[in-house]
């Protein structure tokens, strides 16, 4: 695979030129005005942006919960993610008990291997943080695996770490390069909630907001960044959703600590006004969307770059699986779809003005590939996997689920208008999506060894 893209307008996060790349054996091989290069093919780009490819950090692919799966198996979610620019897929293994990093991966990766259409990566959810896993940190990150989360919540279900266990892991990551992500929430009070309104009779998905509200995950924002501080040990939050909680991220980075926060498009463009819909079961996430003065402040945490990236927490369920908790939100499986709506999502609100596409480019790309070592991807310059899409900033786009390439069978975005689009998607130099069409295959897709944190 050799070609020239020609002509189009080269945007980086800080830089943009009108220019054309070179890419040849998947790789970059330069960037620059007028290139040449006798018999190579030439990919007239005039008019369109040339972006890099997109790094989606948080996704839960053929993902087991409440006694069934996710809609998007390893092939799907990784053809929906072609389809929207997104070049490179991080997916949650949860480790078992009694398992091993490496081991709790293993299977996963062997199931993902053949399937995957873009390359893809691994952060392991430690539910037994037992000293033989705390030691294997550093095996794990040799073997590419640096990234782990813990959960603040599911107690019942036998996946929250308490605060010891917090300790712990943020001790032994900054020994080890490792880096801690938590999912925070309160476990205590959201049960306490749930528990009162189901007696009281109130089962409507507006209650599965209410019984995590704001507050519930300020808490453990602020008691995860404590920990954090008090070793001065860097934390990731994945999927920030409240006012509160950017606060507390905002002072702590003020004050020189090492805290990244995740926020997802969903919290950017919905409020907590969509549970009282007649589809708002479709919107159940965990944390839930939140109110307007929230979604505001993340807006503010992107714009000041107190957020450092944007991913999905894609996990989408099929309609009849939603249905489930028609009647009762605490059958609704948790999750909503974003790994195709993702990037052109930010690059129509950076078309829109309401970010600049090098913010963009930031928290959907170099970000992404700083924070978890991608350290081939994340820009487009010489040396680095030739991932990279190309968008028209003129196209008008309106979301169906029609023309999504995800397995689920309606989407949450479904309506929403976009200003400019993706129209190809190259991943390491080979086209895989084209048009609204999908041109990539099943086990395209590499395994991305991330480096750890130097220390």
């Amino acid at each position: 695979m050799e070609f020239i893209i020609k002509g189009g307008t080269i945007i980086n996060a800080g830089e943009s030129f009108v220019g054309d790349v070179y890419i040849k054996n998947g790789k970059i091989e330069a960037v620059g005005k007028n290139i040449e290069r006798s018999g190579v093919e030439i990919v007239e780009a005039g008019g369109k942006y040339v972006l890099p490819g997109a790094i989606d950090v948080h996704t839960h692919l053929e993902f087991p919960f409440n006694g069934t799966t996710s809609a998007d198996d390893y092939f799907a979610g990784t053809r929906a993610a072609a389809c929207g620019g997104v070049t490179t897929v991080f997916d949650f293994v949860t480790q078992r008990k009694g398992q091993g990093i490496r081991e709790a991966v293993a299977p996963r990766q062997a199931l993902c291997d053949p399937k995957a259409c873009v390359d893809y990566s691994f952060h392991v959810a430690l539910t037994d943080l037992t000293p033989a896993v705390l030691e294997e940190f550093t095996e794990a990150i040799v073997a590419g695996l640096p990234s782990y989360k813990l959960f603040m919540v599911y107690k019942k279900d036998g996946l929250m770490m308490n605060d010891a266990d917090i300790y712990k892991a943020l001790q032994r990551s900054k020994e080890t390069g490792a880096l801690i992500a938590v999912h925070a929430e309160n476990p205590d009070v959201i049960e306490m909630n749930v528990e009162r309104f189901l007696a009281e009779g109130k089962t409507s998905p507006w209650y599965h907001y209410l019984s995590r509200p704001e507050a519930v995950e300020a808490e453990a924002d602020k008691r995860a960044i404590h920990w954090a501080k008090t070793l001065q040990a860097p934390l990731y939050i994945v999927h920030l959703a409240n006012e509160e909680g950017m606060q507390a991220v905002e002072e702590a980075v003020n004050q020189g600590y090492t805290i990244y926060a995740e926020t997802c498009p969903q919290y950017l463009n919905f409020t907590s006004d969509v549970y009282k819909r007649e589809d708002g079961r479709n919107f159940v996430c965990s944390p839930p969307i939140k109110g307007q003065t929230s979604q505001d402040a993340l807006w503010e945490g992107i714009k000041r770059g107190y957020i450092k990236t944007v991913a999905t927490d894609h996990c989408p369920f099929n309609q009849k699986q939603k249905d489930w908790g028609k009647d009762d939100f605490t059958k609704i499986p948790n999750g909503c779809m974003g790994i195709e709506n993702l990037y052109p999502y930010m690059l129509s609100e950076a078309n829109k003005g309401r970010i600049s596409f090098y913010k963009a480019i930031e928290v959907c790309c170099k970000n992404p590939a700083k924070i978890f070592g991608c350290t081939e991807k994340g820009a487009i310059v010489p040396g680095l996997d030739a991932d990279i899409v190309l968008y028209d900033p003129k196209m008008d786009f309106t979301i169906t689920n029609e023309k999504m390439h995800s397995d689920c069978d309606y989407t949450i975005w479904e309506g929403v208008q976009l200003t400019g689009y993706i129209t190809e998607t190259y991943s390491r130099g080979r086209l895989v999506y084209k048009n609204g069409e999908f041109l990539g295959k099943a086990g395209w897709g590499n395994f991305v060894k991330c480096a750890g944190r130097k220390v």
